[in-house]
């Protein structure tokens, strides 16, 4: 397993990151448990979750992911073993997240209700990397797909003062590392570092953004900011939530995916079936299972610290931690090349 730097600390992790939304939704207990094993004896060692999973969000489920992380990690007693990653939530009407607040917010306030709570889950001392899921800001939830661009209002935003602040004084305290962005824009990142810098407060370590064959807007502007900042990007969603296995090809609605489990969640993926088909099909002329192409594809990126899988089964784990074993090719390097030309990223950035 290919071992990297996160941003300018001193923890190498793992080119390879598990996934977790959909436990305790589609995966239990257990299951969860078998695959956080098999990915240890793997040579993973980095774990990413959030407050709000499972996915999708809601009152009865939140949090039940970070709780089975949790019972794992009390179970084996081996916390100096891995890399341990988590989120809090955006701006968003997930009031239950909170005990209070009618609305989620990167307030004080609620940074260290939520870092508590999160402690509490995952049953550990510590968290690695403490990110921010999406901004507090009203931004557009996918960015400017959808429609042109407008000047959301952001007069009633928690200054990013008081956010990175309050992050670092979690840092002081032990209760986190390091922390991140998600689904940040480059403004926002930019932003973020700047004031990071002029008061003299930790910088964010990586970028978590969604990144695949089908979603390649991050090499517009972010990939650069990752490169001269040293904020590599996390990639979530490199198989485009199976879009890009194959197994929706022709129309193909298997029993238990994502596409029949979750309706709903995959919006972003609405459009997308002729685009994925020709990767699919680019990847088969090539010798390699669409699977392959895809992680393969994300992992050989510059500006990539770590790649996010996830997986139902423990079958489509075992499947998906070795297809990084190939070797990344020149052909294989033209494809997504030409497949980017034809297609321009048909998926939205955040």
């Amino acid at each position: 397993m290919d071992m990297r730097r996160l941003g300018r600390t001193d923890i190498m992790v793992s080119s390879v990151c598990l996934g977790t939304m959909t436990w305790g939704q589609q995966n239990t207990e257990s299951e969860a448990h078998e695959q956080l094993d098999y990915a240890i004896d793997r040579d993973i060692n980095f774990i990413d979750t959030a407050e709000m999973y499972p996915v999708p969000g809601k009152a009865e489920t939140q949090g039940r992911t970070e709780s089975y992380i949790g019972s794992w990690i009390a179970a084996r007693k081996n916390r100096d073993k891995y890399i341990l990653a988590t989120k809090i939530t955006g701006r968003s009407g997930m009031a239950w997240c909170r005990d209070k607040d009618k609305v989620t917010r990167h307030s004080k306030a609620q940074i260290d209700e939520a870092v508590e709570k999160s402690l509490r889950r995952l049953q550990t001392d510590y968290i690695d990397l403490y990110q921010l899921h999406w901004p507090d800001r009203n931004l557009p939830a996918n960015g400017f797909l959808f429609h042109s661009y407008y000047d959301y209002d952001t007069s009633d935003m928690v200054p990013l003062e008081e956010t990175l602040g309050a992050l670092a004084r979690h840092v002081e305290k032990g209760n986190i590392r390091h922390y991140g962005l998600s689904n940040e824009s480059a403004w926002g990142a930019m932003k973020i570092l700047q004031i990071a810098d002029q008061m003299g407060l930790p910088r964010p370590a990586a970028h978590q953004h969604v990144y695949s064959l089908l979603s390649r807007r991050y090499d517009y502007e972010q990939a650069e900011i990752s490169m001269r900042e040293d904020m590599g990007l996390l990639a979530y969603s490199p198989l485009a939530m199976g879009m890009l296995t194959g197994k929706y090809d022709n129309g193909a609605m298997p029993e238990g995916s994502r596409k029949v489990a979750l309706k709903g969640f995959m919006g972003r993926y609405a459009d997308t079936d002729d685009a994925a088909a020709a990767c699919n099909d680019a990847a088969r002329a090539l010798g390699l299972t669409p699977t392959q192409f895809a992680l393969k594809f994300v992992e050989t990126r510059d500006f990539v610290t770590s790649n996010i899988i996830g997986a139902t089964t423990l079958a489509q784990l075992k499947e998906n931690i070795d297809a990084h074993d190939i070797t990344w090719t020149d052909e294989m390097e033209a494809q997504a090349h030409r497949l980017h030309t034809i297609f321009r990223s048909p998926v939205p950035a955040a």
